[in-house]
């Protein structure tokens, strides 16, 4: 299961549903906050994390989760127009980033190594 994280209406829903088509089942917040909530009963696989959000942004997001010992270990991989998306990521421990506007094939190829780390030698 993948929790999709951003604020733009339409960024998430197209996320989601271009996700799901591909067979993957969704969890979708538009905050921080919410994405907390949306940990419990049953913690995602991976976090596809915008950065810049209102009421709690993915930097306190990450912070928060990372001290939870049950998500601790749930990878992250940061969505952001940021221009310093890279450091940033780096920062909230992120085992990925894309600027925003990505392009598709590279998302999903993000998706599905993080969620096959098997299939990544250099995680070994």
């Amino acid at each position: 299961m993948v929790l999709v994280v951003d604020d733009d209406p339409d960024i998430l829903e197209a996320l989601s549903e271009i996700l799901e088509a591909e067979g993957f089942e969704i969890r979708r917040a538009r905050n921080g906050k919410e994405a907390l909530e949306r940990l419990e009963p049953d913690p995602p696989h991976l976090i596809l994390l915008d950065l810049m959000m209102p009421v709690m942004d993915g930097w306190e997001f990450a912070q928060r989760m990372r001290q939870k010992p049950d998500f601790a270990g749930i990878p992250i991989i940061v969505l952001s127009a940021d221009r310093n998306v890279g450091s940033k990521a780096k920062d909230i421990g992120a085992m990925g980033h894309l600027a925003k506007p990505f392009e598709l094939n590279d998302l999903l190829s993000m998706v599905r190594q993080s969620l096959n780390p098997s299939a990544d030698t250099s995680r070994v």
